[in-house]
């Protein structure tokens, strides 16, 4: 824009862009204010004032240099005489700034029409330097600390915050040290909450969130749910425990005793309950039968067993408590569904097939047979070469109970859409029930069924031993890594659990007090969110405490969760009742457990087998649908080697084949060659529709989507080669170079997707643009993150800037890139106005 002699206003060739800030024939006669209702004001310290520019806004700060344009042309109008803001010293100093460099003003080095003078630190709405209001209080738009920031806006963050957080550094250190203050304790300081270390720690403590929120209302659905999940579960819990973790049946109890009350303190999901799984307990079952093949100790010495048991729950334990103490809960999402579903289906397998010995009553014969500790193939060939053996009457009662189980199952999933409290008929524990009456009542175990007998502890009842004596190490050799495994499923599952439960999907609805007023009242417990990583710490506190009294592994499962919130449970009140319910039945009710035959506490783990493979026939259907065939060969391959093999090495398979294709993944470059859409200035991935867009001559533009890591840079030269040679990367190398050098002449690098650089990433990137410069090619950069990113420091300090040729080489657009190239190769002159998409004379960035 231009001005004559007297001032009035002439057009502007850059449009609209930049508006006239001295002319107050614009101002409007009445102003609505409008852009004054939100505006904020000038910071108590003065730092508005003090951060005058000096340079023009880098182009990244698109939004911040458009509020300031439009602030400062209605400042004239809305300042009052004599105050001293940003904006009116802004327009009082602009001298003639919009004065294009014919109009000479007589001064030396003259700019003006160069640059538009902006405020570098102009507060904005929700901005990284938005200012307290005078009194100090915040205007609802939150925002992030400017100044001695520690969390890496600008890759300074110290070293003990980034690893331990606000939390640890702020908490429980205390303010840090020098002048460096989170965004935590200031924006704590500007909303006036105080406590910060209280703050802290009723955060990381969700039971005194909780508890203040119960209400007499919750009782009855927590007890009833409490009760419904302990007929379920308690025998459950003795099957897993005698059958599956090869320990005695009160060890299975002791994890419904102190692992749902611990989560209840400490965890972030209100209805999730934690307990024994069928995966874990075979797991860890498969540790104390390693234990006793070896000869450590003998098939019935039940105080080893539980001592080796309690180990592996307390290293499983240490190792979840370790991870959410270091922030880990993001390793949920390293299995894979198709792993977690081939992994899960073979140990349905594998459960129901273990099972069929003590529902046959073959336990006696299988002892004296390796078949029984071999893979499922080798059992299956026992029960074929033993069939002739098995007991009768054990069979009729186990399998009996099997088929009674699971018809019941399914007129409860019919009928319980129309008569929803069809779900609190506890189905499993009438026939344990009623399995005990029956062989009392007609002497079975004199028949040959196999009953639980006294399950006393041997010595006194919740008798501690500490897990990790050098003793219980003795006696197994990967204990740890079967821990590790058991810590990995159980936090998938549990994490799983805790993503569909939520914070439990409690309804506000608005009620009348007794005054009559209307307030807002919650059916549930609010304002509790599930983090991963406080998940971590409260299940690995449970199963340390667990591994203290030799309880099988406990994590969070969704059926048992599910049950809990259909059955009335709204808090994690009914946890503590299941706790409570479960220490009344080991004092006073365990003698009556005495006739429960193991054939029935088998039939219902088998029925718990069934209900891991169910699933499996949707997901291959799904994956089928989808053409997902390697996902479908990764289930198979887990499948079988687990069928015929053992856990471990499905396992090891699995997660050898998993890492496999994550690592395939994200050392893969997903580079694109561009092309213009015709008769646009957009540009397209010219591979998913060739032919249709129109490609650039003498000009090679690559997008680049993603950041950049030493792992995806390996191969980005030989990428990019392709692209050279063939215009494709999908082409063999073997292939010829079909590609003409001419097209190769300018190379422009869209990287508006380079949201991250890791400085191997920067150092493979210097060698690439200094061959493309040796080469004589053209190299430049277009749609590059803001300069207080770490992207562009990278690029400045690593030499990338300089190589190719200065901040003039980096545009805004790929349009833009390429008028400039254009405007190279014909011997034009930089411009502002003929950038197409401007944004300063030659600064680019």
């Amino acid at each position: 824009m231009s001005s004559t002699s007297s001032g009035s206003p002439r057009p502007s060739p850059r449009g609209s862009r930049t508006a006239s800030l001295s002319i107050p024939g614009h101002q409007p006669a009445q102003p609505s204010g409008l852009r004054e209702a939100h505006r904020p004001p000038p910071s108590p310290d003065g730092r508005g004032d003090s951060h005058l520019p000096t340079e023009a806004l880098p182009h990244g700060d698109l939004h911040a240099a458009a509020t300031v344009s439009e602030d400062a042309e209605t400042s004239v109008g809305h300042t009052a005489a004599g105050e001293n803001t940003a904006r009116s010293k802004l327009v009082g100093d602009a001298k003639n700034w919009h004065i294009p460099t014919h109009h000479n003003c007589g001064e030396e080095n003259c700019d003006h029409g160069t640059i538009s003078p902006r405020p570098r630190f102009l507060p904005g709405y929700g901005s990284f330097l938005e200012p307290m209001t005078p009194s100090g209080s915040d205007d609802g738009f939150g925002g992030q600390f400017p100044h001695g920031i520690g969390d890496g806006v600008n890759g300074s963050a110290d070293n003990v915050h980034g690893v331990l957080g606000d939390a640890v550094t702020d908490g429980l250190l205390g303010r840090r040290g020098g002048n460096k203050t989170s965004t935590t304790q200031w924006l704590a300081k500007r909303n006036h909450v105080k406590h910060n270390r209280l703050m802290y720690f009723l955060y990381y403590l969700p039971c005194s969130n909780w508890i203040k929120q119960y209400r007499w209302s919750y009782l009855k659905g927590d007890l009833i749910a409490a009760l419904t999940m302990a007929s379920f579960y308690i025998p459950m819990s003795l099957s897993y425990a005698s059958n599956l973790g090869h320990i005695p049946p009160i060890n299975g109890l002791y994890s419904f005793v102190f692992n749902p009350l611990i989560y209840a303190i400490l965890g972030t999901c209100p209805q999730m309950v934690v307990g024994p799984e069928a995966a874990g307990s075979l797991l860890t079952g498969s540790v104390v039968r390693e234990a006793i093949n070896a000869g450590k100790h003998k098939d019935n010495a039940d105080v080893k067993n539980a001592q080796v048991a309690g180990m592996v729950t307390g290293l499983a334990g240490a190792v979840i408590l370790a991870s959410g103490l270091f922030r880990l809960g993001f390793l949920d999402s390293v299995l894979s569904r198709p792993f977690l579903r081939g992994f899960i289906s073979a140990i349905g397998i594998v459960i129901l097939i273990d099972q069929l010995i003590p529902e046959m009553g073959l336990d006696s014969t299988a002892a004296h047979s390796q078949a029984a500790h071999g893979s499922s193939l080798d059992k299956i060939m026992f029960l074929f070469r033993h069939v002739g053996e098995a007991n009768k009457i054990t069979c009729a009662v186990s399998f009996g109970a099997f088929a009674t189980v699971m018809v019941l199952r399914e007129m409860k999933k019919r009928l319980q859409p129309r008569i929803p409290s069809i779900a609190y008929i506890p189905d499993r524990f009438l026939v344990v029930v009623l399995s005990a009456v029956f062989t009392w009542k007609f002497k079975w175990q004199d028949q040959g069924l196999d009953i639980l007998g006294d399950i006393k502890a041997k010595g006194s009842t919740f008798q501690a031993h500490f897990p990790f004596d050098s003793d219980n190490f003795k006696h197994v050799d990967d204990a740890f890594s079967t821990a590790f495994l058991i810590a990995l499923l159980g936090f998938f599952e549990s994490s799983v659990a805790a993503k569909s439960l939520g914070s439990g999907n409690a309804k506000v609805r608005k009620v009348k007090d007794k005054d009559g007023n209307e307030i807002e009242e919650a059916d549930g417990i609010v304002n509790v969110t599930v983090s991963a990583n406080r998940e971590l710490v409260a299940l690995g506190v449970a199963n340390v405490v667990g591994g203290l009294f030799m309880a099988l592994p406990a994590f969070g499962g969704y059926g048992r969760s599910k049950v809990n919130a259909s059955t009335g449970g709204k808090t994690p009140m009914s946890s503590v009742f299941l706790s409570l319910i479960t220490v009344i039945c080991i004092v006073f009710l365990l003698p009556y457990f005495y006739y429960i035959p193991k054939g029935v506490l088998s039939a219902m783990i088998s029925v718990v087998a069934y209900s891991l493979i169910e699933e499996a026939p949707h997901d291959i259907q799904f994956f089928w649908k989808i053409s997902g065939y390697s996902e479908l060969l990764l289930m198979l391959l887990i499948f079988l080697t687990t069928f015929f093999w053992n856990l471990r090495i499905g396992i090891a398979v699995g997660i050898g084949l998993s890492l496999l294709r994550l690592l395939r993944h994200s050392t893969r470059p997903r580079i694109q060659i561009l092309g213009r859409v015709p008769g646009t200035n957009d540009f397209e991935n010219a591979e998913l529709a060739p032919g249709e867009l129109e490609m650039v001559q003498h000009c090679l533009v690559i997008k680049i989507p993603e950041p950049l890591t030493f792992a995806n840079t390996g191969s980005l030269k030989d990428r990019l080669s392709r692209l050279e040679n063939h215009g494709t990367s999908a082409a063999h190398p073997a292939l010829p170079k079909v590609r003409r050098a001419e097209h190769n002449e300018n190379v422009i690098f869209d990287i508006h997707g380079v949201t991250a650089m890791d400085p191997a990433a920067a150092q493979v990137l210097v060698e690439i643009v200094g061959s493309y410069v040796e080469r004589g090619v053209g190299v430049w950069f277009c749609r590059v993150p803001s300069r207080r990113s770490e992207v562009w420091r990278l690029l400045q300090v690593s030499g990338v800037v300089e190589v190719v040729g200065g901040e003039g080489h980096f545009g805004q657009s790929v349009d833009q890139a390429l008028r400039r190239v254009e405007r190279v190769g014909t011997g034009m002159g930089w411009g502002g106005e003929e950038d197409g998409g401007g944004g300063g004379s030659g600064h680019g960035l």
